[in-house]
């Protein structure tokens, strides 16, 4: 997740259908994907430098174990370059801490010039890409670090609840905005802030395809959903307000408009017909 709703948009393109084939590796390339990213989890601590996050990431998915690993995995965002950026993602990992919604840089100083490094009571979200076979996984957590304010905590477990939400819209011949307006009625019921400029997106064959797949919106609107298509779901709920901002500094993190925390939770998903099986796990 890169690119604002308008981006997404203007990039549009035609909506992928995944065959067995490519959903059976997604599938061995989500449980590795999952695996990592409990691994990444676990290391969460006051005082751990965020490189080291990184260099975990790197190595887990080099190293790889379980069914289906060849010695090729690689990390989707490393190097890559979306629409608009003026250079490469320079990591595999995307660390963004309290006020910063997505996209952090974990291999690059703070906003200070100084070294990222985790402090007790700071939020933690890790997004990792990641392409087994060619094919290509999203998804996301938020984890606090040490002992967390009563506030940010409840923050994490709603944003979470609303993911599940999300999938549980989920319907061959609903509509996309089905999962959007269900996140979005999680959100709402405790007053968070809904980023609207950043989305969920159909992933698989490219880190990006269509459809958008926004947090907010009409059952009635966006693209059907259909069996095989794989999207990316990842509701972004803010503490305060909804609006964000750019960091021009680093030309990638984008943070909340009054500083308040935000928090990110995401899963690739393929739609069935009966309604969504989550990848990521």
């Amino acid at each position: 997740m890169w690119m604002s709703g308008l981006a997404a948009i203007l990039r549009s393109k035609m909506i992928s259908i995944k065959t067995k084939e490519d959903i059976a590796i997604l599938r061995e390339g989500g449980k590795r994907h999952a695996l990592i990213l409990r691994e990444l989890a676990k290391m969460v601590r006051p005082g751990l430098p965020v490189i080291e996050l990184e260099n975990t990431a790197r190595r887990l998915i080099s190293e790889g174990t379980g069914s289906g690993f060849d010695g090729s995995d690689k990390p989707a965002f490393l190097d890559y370059q979306p629409k608009g950026a003026s250079r490469p993602y320079p990591a595999a990992l995307c660390v963004s801490i309290n006020d910063e919604v997505v996209h952090g840089i974990p291999n690059e100083p703070d906003k200070n010039g100084a070294e990222k490094v985790l402090k007790e009571g700071d939020i933690v979200s890790m997004d990792l890409g990641l392409i087994h076979k060619n094919l290509i996984t999203d998804a996301a957590v938020t984890v606090a670090v040490g002992k967390i304010s009563d506030e940010c905590a409840k923050l994490l477990k709603v944003t979470k609840e609303s993911l599940m939400a999300g999938i549980k819209a989920v319907k061959a011949g609903k509509r996309v905005g089905a999962i959007g307006e269900a996140i979005e009625r999680v959100a709402l019921a405790h007053g968070y802030g809904v980023v609207e400029d950043l989305s969920g997106h159909g992933v698989g064959y490219e880190v990006h395809e269509d459809p958008y797949v926004p947090n907010y919106g009409s059952a009635k609107k966006g693209a059907i959903l259909k069996p095989g298509m794989v999207i990316a779901i990842e509701p972004m709920f803010n503490l305060g307000t909804k609006k964000i901002v750019f960091d021009n500094r680093d030309g990638y993190t984008f943070r909340t408009a009054d500083g308040k925390p935000s928090a990110h939770f995401e899963h690739t998903v393929v739609i069935t017909k009966s309604g969504a099986e989550i990848l990521t796990v």
